[in-house]
């Protein structure tokens, strides 16, 4: 647990990628073979199952450090994070501290998953006695589940392919798919055994680059192919051993909650891959997101949800036919076998995702100025001879969207963020005018610059009007142009709407807060949106 937390100390307060580099790769060759595959799993996602509650936390805190709740409170709003708050106001119990590795505290909590709760809280009172303050907040993290350190997937992939010299496309297919870190070693992961080791393997997604210049910078247009660019959850469909797999592309096995590819399971050949895009469509054309978001998180899907909801599995790309792995192969060819196993396959829960012909820049152009009409996010551009590659790699795949909704809003709600955050008012709630109220409408943390939001802080601190909790109302006068990139109606806002994406997208000093939007002009986008 020591040499964990070290590591994770280190990564948190750096801020040179080399740095932490060297810190994970030190890890992976010193580390006790039980811990790095845990390690992979913590920082690539795959975080174990919480078995203690936030609240359960919070009071075995409260009654070991025997402090009023409302105190407990205000160091939780000045900390900004949980698991630090609780490791701060534990006191130094002076006995000799725990040598247990970590995979010793995971195993034990997982044991812990339906026990009661009077034995849980003995465990975690244990925990917080052998352990000190740095060990203690690496704990609460692993319960809490919060690890957003500062490492990334790719940071990861990168340090174990320089650790074990493996290219990093290769070894980022090695560490993807269904595994747990109790029942493998990180040297077993590595073993190049091909897809036949785990029938639902996925391989990396390759991600775009936004293009942000005119198009005509790529060169000839004829090196090109366009397609509408979807706003659903990017995945992959794969059929080996006999069974149907679906991948989102945080590396969630989705399969069952989806009971529409099911039929796909005898329609698809063996040894088959596919990239593309889970969406909810009707009629021939695709349902706003917020629709799809109806079916996310539900273990069980009702006969009504299917029927309002329909999802089909828009396809982009072939990786992998008739057990082929393909993806050298150059995409102007992967999309004719791909359209060859669409039009065989003739299912409606698979589709094939259009592509737009044009033989001009300027052509282009036009279509994507009629991107909403075909309830898409803009388009998306790859070179015909590109090869599906991995992660985000600049240069044959770009992601061109279109401009997004804006309003004009003023600030009434300010709150303290979390993290590097926790001493900042930067978390914001925002209003429009209906008549003379002020009608709130959206949340946003995002989109200033660290000079700005310094700066609004200091003017939240000097104009705060009242104080509930952590949240502080301030006078209505700073307006701030707030982006985003759809509207739907919601019954859980008392604006009648709902924003998907919503940021700042910058802070008008040059008009007052007579000059924002009203809610009018939200339901008018609103009426637009919907079509």
């Amino acid at each position: 647990m020591q040499q964990f937390t070290q590591l994770v100390k280190i990564v948190s307060n750096s801020t040179k990628t080399n740095e932490k580099l060297e810190a994970l790769r030190h890890y992976f060759t010193h580390a006790d073979a039980r811990d790095k595959p845990w390690v992979l799993a913590l920082f690539s996602g795959r975080r174990p199952k919480r078995t203690v509650n936030s609240t359960q936390l919070k009071q075995w805190c409260l009654q070991t450090v025997d402090i009023p709740e409302w105190l407990f409170e205000e160091c939780y709003h000045s900390v900004g994070d949980l698991a630090e708050t609780i490791a701060l106001l534990l006191p130094d119990n002076g006995q000799q501290l725990s040598t247990h590795p970590l995979h010793y505290w995971l195993d034990e909590l997982a044991k812990l998953e339906k026990a009661p709760e009077a034995e849980k809280q003995q465990f975690i009172l244990q925990a917080w006695q052998e352990l000190d303050t740095n060990e203690r907040f690496v704990f609460n993290k692993l319960i809490t589940g919060g690890f957003r350190i500062g490492v990334s997937q790719q940071m990861m992939v990168n340090a174990l392919a320089q650790t074990y010299q493996i290219p990093p496309a290769t070894l980022s297919h090695m560490i993807s798919g269904n595994w747990d870190p109790r029942q493998t070693s990180l040297e077993a992961l590595l073993q190049d055994t091909g897809s036949g080791a785990d029938a639902s393997k996925p391989y990396p997604f390759y991600l775009a680059y936004p293009l942000e210049e005119d198009p005509s910078v790529l060169g000839q247009p004829e090196d090109w192919i366009a397609e509408w660019k979807w706003d659903g959850i990017r995945g992959q469909m794969i059929k080996r051993s006999g069974q149907l797999f679906v991948w989102s592309r945080g590396e969630d096995l989705i399969t069952e909650k989806f009971p529409e590819y099911t039929p796909l399971q005898n329609a698809l050949p063996e040894g088959t891959v596919i990239d593309g895009e889970i969406l909810t469509y009707a009629d021939n054309f695709p349902l706003p997101f917020q629709t799809l978001q109806t079916r996310i998180g539900r273990k069980n899907v009702t006969n009504k949800q299917l029927q309002e909801a329909p999802v089909v599995f828009l396809s982009y790309d072939l990786l992998e036919w008739e057990g082929r792995d393909i993806r050298d192969t150059p995409l102007q060819e992967r999309r004719v076998l791909l359209e060859q196993l669409v039009a065989q396959v003739n299912h409606p829960a698979l589709r094939l995702s259009p592509m737009v012909t044009f033989d001009t820049w300027q052509r282009l152009i036009e279509f994507r100025q009629q991107a909403r009409d075909m309830g898409s996010e803009g388009l998306m551009l790859k070179k015909r001879s590109s090869p599906y590659q991995v992660g985000r790699k600049r240069g044959d795949w770009w992601k061109w969207k279109i401009d997004p909704f804006t309003i004009d809003a003023v600030m009434i709600y300010a709150q303290k963020g979390h993290g590097r955050r926790a001493d900042l008012y930067s978390d914001y709630t925002f209003a429009v005018k209906d008549g003379d109220k002020l009608i709130p409408f959206t949340k946003a943390y995002s989109g200033l610059t660290d000079k700005e939001m310094n700066e609004v802080d200091h003017w939240v601190k000097r104009h705060s009007l009242e104080k509930f909790g952590p949240v502080r109302t301030v006078q209505p006068e700073l307006v701030f142009e707030i982006a985003f990139e759809g509207i739907a109606a919601s019954n859980r806002h008392k604006s009648g709407v709902a924003l998907r994406f919503p940021r700042i997208h910058r802070w008008r000093k040059d008009k007052t807060p007579e000059e924002i939007n009203t809610l009018a002009d939200l339901q008018q986008l609103l009426q637009q949106y919907k079509g």
